[in-house]
């Protein structure tokens, strides 16, 4: 009888064991960056309308983009409420017009991930991802790169380098412009 109660426990144990492993492990960071990358154009594509309707997620931006957009947004916010209430109510206030998180002002038709450089120390990482804006002719392509910071809550996006074809350097540098602009 007591062979039986020791088998059944080592079963069990056995199998929690087996459980607690595989919640263990964790998606590969090649992986986690890709879902994170394709979070970001699914939830803020080509639509400016998000920006202003959703909350910025935690689990996506780093503290410091994050706080870069809700200053942005709130900037745009207080400028369209200062001009609703001015002598001039027909002015139009500052509002992002664009795509915002690409480099070309009308945003893209598809992208791809073309690779994922995860740096040595594991904490950050790049993502070149290649558009394309086929909306009218002549077919636009163009390379943005895509910064990410590792922490213990996962990969977060910190920054994107815009290419050549667009106005701004990155996103960060946009964004406290336009904060700088609306004050």
């Amino acid at each position: 009888m007591m062979k039986r109660v020791l088998l059944c426990l080592s079963a069990f144990l056995f199998f929690i064991s087996c459980k607690k492993q595989e919640i263990k492990q964790s998606v590969p960071a090649e992986t986690a960056i890709t879902l994170k990358i394709n979070e970001l154009y699914k939830l803020y594509g080509n639509s400016n309308d998000a920006l202003y309707h959703k909350p910025f997620s935690d689990s996506l931006f780093s503290l410091e983009l994050k706080k870069a957009l809700e200053e942005a947004i709130n900037a745009s916010k207080a400028d369209i409420e200062k001009v609703k209430k001015s002598d001039h109510p027909d002015e139009k206030p500052l509002l992002f017009e664009g795509a915002v998180f690409s480099s070309l002002y009308e945003g893209f038709t598809g992208y791809k991930i073309k690779s994922v450089i995860i740096h040595p120390d594991g904490t950050s990482a790049d993502a070149v991802v290649d558009f394309e804006y086929t909306t009218l002719p002549p077919k636009i392509t163009w390379t943005d790169q895509i910064h990410l910071m590792n922490s213990d809550q996962g990969w977060r996006i910190d920054n994107i380098s815009f290419d050549s074809i667009g106005s701004a350097k990155d996103l960060k540098t946009s964004l406290n412009s336009f904060t700088q602009n609306a004050h």
